[in-house]
């Protein structure tokens, strides 16, 4: 190598050791070991806040209940779909406090980032599923409005025949 090309060689190696040394501290992070104190603080929290969730999904159970049966059946319909939203909100919460419990069972970085990389996808599947099944719940409230609105207009077209 001539020395114009060993000192653009260096230039770069120069320029580029600041994310080589990052490179080399993140492989060390990978194994470093979380403190079992830390991880049952958070684990602790975690089932509190769970519990709190809980009371609050169980009470809005409640009040949803007194709605359904004091109202007519459109606005029962509405309370079915509060109802679906509540318990879905429940089970994302839910999956929350299960995914903080397992991040803080992680005894190294990289195992966090597995379990972070699991848990993500899973709550992806989910929002897939939902996504279909609330698609599929609209398109047959349509189809059922739409045929009660046939329905009504052809008894007016028959009583006016």
């Amino acid at each position: 190598m001539t020395t114009a090309t060993n000192n653009v060689f260096e230039s770069v190696k120069e320029a580029f050791a600041p994310v080589t040394e990052a490179f080399k501290n993140l492989k060390n992070l990978q194994n470093l070991e979380v403190p079992g104190a830390a991880r049952e603080f958070v684990k602790k929290s975690a089932n509190t806040a769970k519990d709190r969730a809980a009371e609050a999904y169980a009470g809005s159970e409640k009040v949803t209940a007194v709605i359904e049966t004091a109202v007519s059946e459109s606005v029962s319909e509405a309370a079915k779909i509060s109802r679906n939203i509540q318990q879905a909100l429940y089970q994302d919460a839910e999956a929350l406090f299960a995914g903080i419990d397992k991040l803080a069972s992680a005894k190294s970085f990289g195992e966090a980032v597995q379990i972070q990389s699991d848990l993500a996808r899973a709550r992806g599947e989910v929002l897939v599923s939902r996504a279909k099944s609330t698609t599929d719940y609209f398109g047959k409230l349509v189809a059922n409005g739409a045929k009660a609105v046939q329905d009504n207009f052809s008894k007016v077209v028959s009583k006016t025949a």
